[in-house]
């Protein structure tokens, strides 16, 4: 006899039938956990919690390997903001992740260092050494209260995010990411002289056939972790190929906490401390789109109350970073890719990656064996997993009526927009720089244009449904006429 489902498809309205967006458990299993609340073996929690790790160490250090030379910090100091990057993203991810009172999405969602600041923080703080990073930190923190105190508010935006919005900023988010891991396959630094060579480019695709051979064959548990595998794998050749670095290692000390406050006093400026705000707005907008899109792929569609959590979490894991001499946190929208292409929906699993990041924070020789993974294997990797992401979003797609008046306009001209700053870089470069801060994002543009045309187009002008006539209503249902039928 075949054995009862544990989930019910139809739990939740939306997930049109997909095994994997149940949402909630069997009514006849009360006892049973959601997949988002169970725990998992230690070993696979830690596997799959590095997996996490693996998939987002790039993204976490890249922007203070970008400040810190712009505002006039030597190796040794930017090497310091790496660490205390790794370290308030792991606290950030436990907020998230586990959450306390109202704070946290509850959700498999991972935060870390934004990128949307990068822009402004190295206009901030440009040539200004610790005074500039002080100012920086100043900022965000302003702005991450700020953010918290907007959080419920900020979230009652969810009624506007329809499939069609949802599936095109999802698509979006996976498409804006591609560009990431194609740097990374050509090596990460267009300054280097083998950025591109035949050889970065190869082993990203090595990594990419390994990755890919690895969820074909392999079964269960290391089907889950084909990922981190595929970068063990891919590392390990690229050795003798001569790509990887272990400079890092021997560099690295035992032992580093970061001292609270290390590079001074937060210092306040106005002009800062509303570029950074803008950034936070534009944080806090991607931040509901991924949680809208890690609730669809987990089977926990994200109401207000999850997304006004994610969002505390998000600003306050912004606010207490600094003090560590970290950066404005956000989500991470490649390991939402991780999450669909695993299937482990566990929020506990990237709790677990969050406990992984603070120990590398606090050890960074043992962040320096993360570091091993040379950037082309990790965009082989991340070809994958940003794809996933866009899949995700062309799923959700499939489920917004596009037949149906001007939806498939809106996604037309949303995804449009939002490829400018991917397909044009410089498409924007005489508007003023405040302004960049949201128009060289995709994500954030194509995010509104899908808003405001969803809501010209569906919402607004549109007269409800009278219902039927009185008459009708009176004479109830009509009974064919078995004569007239035939």
């Amino acid at each position: 006899m075949a054995a009862k489902p544990r989930f019910r498809n139809d739990a939740v309205a939306g997930s049109d039938g997909d095994p994997h967006l149940d949402a909630a458990p069997d009514p006849a299993s009360p006892d049973r956990k959601h997949p988002v609340d169970e725990t998992l073996p230690p070993l696979k929690m830690f596997t799959s919690g590095l997996q996490h790790v693996a998939a987002m160490y790039a993204g976490v250090v890249a922007p203070p390997m970008i400040v810190g030379p712009a505002v006039g910090l030597t190796a040794k100091e930017t090497a310091f903001l790496m660490g205390a990057s790794l370290f308030t993203a792991g606290i950030a991810t436990l907020l998230q992740t586990l959450g306390f009172w109202r704070i946290g999405a509850r959700l498999p969602f991972v935060n870390g260092v934004s990128f949307a600041g990068v822009t402004p923080m190295v206009a901030i703080g440009k040539d200004r050494g610790h005074d500039g990073i002080a100012v920086i930190f100043g900022a965000i923190i302003v702005a991450s209260l700020l953010g918290f105190l907007l959080a419920p508010y900020f979230c009652k935006l969810v009624r506007f995010f329809p499939p069609v919005v949802t599936g095109t900023v999802i698509t979006l988010i996976g498409v804006s990411l591609l560009p990431v891991a194609f740097n990374w396959s050509q090596g990460g630094n267009a300054t280097a002289a083998d950025y591109g060579s035949t050889t970065n480019i190869t082993m990203a695709a090595v990594t990419l056939v390994i990755v890919l051979a690895l969820r074909k064959l392999l079964r269960g548990f290391l089907q889950q972790i084909a990922i981190l595998l595929g970068l063990i794998v891919g590392t390990l050749i690229a050795i003798p190929v001569g790509i990887t670095d272990f400079g890092a290692i021997k560099d690295a000390d035992l032992i580093g906490f970061p001292t609270p406050f290390h590079f001074g006093a937060p210092q306040f400026e106005i002009a800062a401390i509303v570029s950074m705000s803008i950034v936070m707005l534009v944080c806090m907008t991607e931040s509901t789109a991924d949680m809208l899109a890690l609730g669809r792929i987990v089977g926990r569609p994200a109401d207000e109350r999850t997304i006004e959590g994610g969002l505390r979490a998000d600003t306050l894991g912004s606010a207490v970073s600094p003090l560590f001499n970290g950066f404005m946190c956000s989500a991470f929208a490649q390991n939402i890719g991780l999450v669909a292409m695993t299937k482990v929906r566990s929020r506990f699993v990237v709790a677990a990656g969050g406990g992984i990041l603070i120990v590398l924070g606090l050890v960074p020789v043992a962040a320096s064996v993360i570091a091993l993974v040379p950037l082309p294997v990790l965009g082989g990797a991340g070809i994958v997993l940003f794809g996933s992401v866009a899949a995700s979003g062309i799923q959700t797609l499939a489920t917004a009526a596009l037949e149906k008046g001007e939806n498939a306009l809106i996604v037309a001209a949303a995804v449009g927009i939002g490829l400018i700053p991917i397909a044009a870089p410089e498409f924007y470069h005489s508007f003023p720089k405040d302004l960049l801060v949201v128009l060289d994002s995709g994500i954030s543009t194509g995010c509104v244009v899908a808003i405001v045309l969803n809501l010209a187009f569906n919402h607004l002008g549109k007269k409800p449904d009278p219902g039927p006539e009185p008459s009708e209503r009176e004479q109830g249902p009509v009974t064919p006429d078995p004569v007239a039928a035939h």
